[in-house]
């Protein structure tokens, strides 16, 4: 049972067999002859050239008048192959009139189970870092730049983020918040647009442009990475501190 936890863990949790495959025993397949080799044919009603446009961002994304109604056209959107090895959709937590967003990279195997981002280890330490300067669930949104799972926790693809851009982007749109925290450098490359590393974007203010206006956007180190090093907690807490500040000259 431990190997199977193991694969669970892995994302290798879905057979792909009506069958299971003794791959030990002696094999039972012909060994065609090179002189005739096999040709597989495309199946017409599948390439890509003729395929659904069920692996195409809707059109009718534009038109999603609620976060509700957004998260709906997602869970029909057949364009990215991670919801085909992923449990849950994760499309958000927190309040959706809440000013502040966080965006973080990809769901885990939590997440995954729960169908919420940020639920695990590193979800329950955003938790606290946010309790730190008086914010809980009820004041943020939280979502992820990829709405489903990596097998193994992998680094998402670009081609994985880009299918999920135009949604994250209405998402952004939707809420409208004031002042958006991008967790991780993976978000806030993704998000602004840059190649620059974590450790140089992060305790800057910089600008996201979306929806005709420009939103405070500030990069901090993802929670997970906080777990794996902690005495970098340290720069966390500065940039907590310039959101509590940002945060406090809104009020004014």
């Amino acid at each position: 049972m431990s190997l199977i936890a193991w694969y669970e863990a892995m994302g290798a949790d879905e057979a792909i067999g009506d069958e299971p495959v003794d791959r030990f025993a002696p094999s039972k397949m012909r060994v065609q002859s090179p002189a005739t080799p096999a040709i597989t044919r495309a199946n017409p009603a599948k390439s890509p050239a003729t395929r659904a446009d069920s692996t195409a961002v809707p059109a009718s994304i534009e038109a999603a008048a609620s976060l509700a109604e957004l998260e709906a056209l997602l869970a029909q959107f057949e364009g990215c192959a991670l919801k085909r090895t992923a449990k849950s959709l994760c499309f958000a937590r927190g309040s959706e009139s809440a000013r502040i967003m966080l965006i973080g990279e990809a769901p885990g195997r939590d997440e995954d189970l729960q169908g919420k981002p940020f639920v695990g280890r590193a979800g329950q330490l955003l938790d606290r870092m946010l309790a730190a300067i008086g914010l809980n669930e009820e004041h943020v949104y939280i979502t992820n730049t990829i709405y489903w799972r990596p097998p193994g926790n992998r680094t998402p693809t670009a081609q994985e983020i880009e299918a999920c851009a135009p949604f994250l982007a209405r998402q952004i749109e939707l809420l409208a918040p004031e002042v958006m925290v991008l967790l991780g450098g993976a978000a806030a490359k993704s998000i602004l647009g840059t190649s620059e590393g974590i450790m140089r974007l992060r305790g800057k203010w910089k600008i996201y442009q979306g929806g005709g206006r420009d939103i405070p956007a500030l990069a901090t180190l993802h929670p997970a990475y906080l777990l794996r090093n902690p005495e970098h907690k340290r720069l966390a807490w500065r940039d907590l501190l310039m959101l509590k500040e940002r945060l406090e000259d809104l009020t004014k």
